[in-house]
């Protein structure tokens, strides 16, 4: 474990966004958030703040609020909230990652673009993500490229929805890399709306609810496990519904 706690103090808040996003108001009046040695999933409806938050665990950690290493400094267009100026992470005594990495699904392109700047500027870049630039792979593919060539051993690492460029077996693909991780002495921190990835074993999933509130679940009890076991053991079902409310709509 790297970092153990994530705390908001109360006297932080302005009043305004991200502040007034539930799970932020949750923080502020909570002991703090605890994070597991291993993986800690945040999982939570659109708009839960889950990514906001994970975000600004980035910045606190010095990370690059677009994503990339503790070393990237650029910045494509601002649009990061002020939280994690406000956030105290509390870190193991003694213990600080070797590396790390911060990937947001939304902005790996900038990313993906900068990495292929520096590698111009001092050549070697490339090679710490598989020798081929992410430009000129899939999305799905520079992924896994980026976990499997740049990933490694004492790392921190906070992922914001991968999955989101992922096919179910990239997903599986991801979920094996990440118990290689664990195993190598890493902490990741991951919101996602998998329910592929949430069943790493060992992983503490954390929901937000709608109040804002964030509690451990088991794994049949997370959200998108829930849902998706749902639609899956009756398609036609869902489908009557969600198309009768689309007609009485029109």
């Amino acid at each position: 474990m790297f970092v153990r706690r994530v705390r908001l103090p109360a006297a932080a808040s302005t009043g305004r966004y991200p502040y007034t996003l539930p799970v932020v108001r949750w923080l502020a009046s909570a002991p703090g958030l605890p994070l597991a040695d291993g993986v800690t999933f945040l999982v939570g409806e659109n708009g839960s703040g889950k990514s906001t938050l994970i975000e600004a665990v980035a910045v606190a950690a010095g990370f690059n609020p677009e994503g990339g290493s503790q070393n990237f400094r650029f910045a494509t267009r601002a649009s990061e909230s002020s939280l994690g100026d406000s956030l105290v992470l509390e870190w193991a005594p003694g213990r600080r990652p070797r590396t790390g990495f911060f990937l947001r699904a939304e902005s790996y392109y900038n990313v993906a673009s900068e990495i292929e700047r520096l590698d111009e500027v001092d050549g070697g870049m490339l090679a710490s993500y598989g020798g081929v630039s992410a430009h000129e792979r899939s999305h799905g593919e520079s992924f896994l490229d980026l976990v499997v060539h740049r990933f490694g051993p004492d790392g921190l690492y906070l992922l914001d929805e991968p999955e989101a460029a992922l096919s179910v077996q990239g997903c599986l693909a991801l979920l094996a890399r990440m118990v290689e991780l664990v195993r190598q002495g890493c902490q990741l921190v991951v919101a996602t709306h998998s329910p592929i990835l949430l069943a790493l074993p060992g992983a503490v999933i954390l929901q937000v609810d709608e109040a804002g509130r964030v509690e451990p679940v088991d794994y049949d009890e997370a959200l998108p496990v829930q849902l998706t076991r749902d639609f899956l053991a009756a398609p036609d079902r869902f489908l009557h519904h969600l198309l009768a409310e689309a007609d009485d709509e029109r």
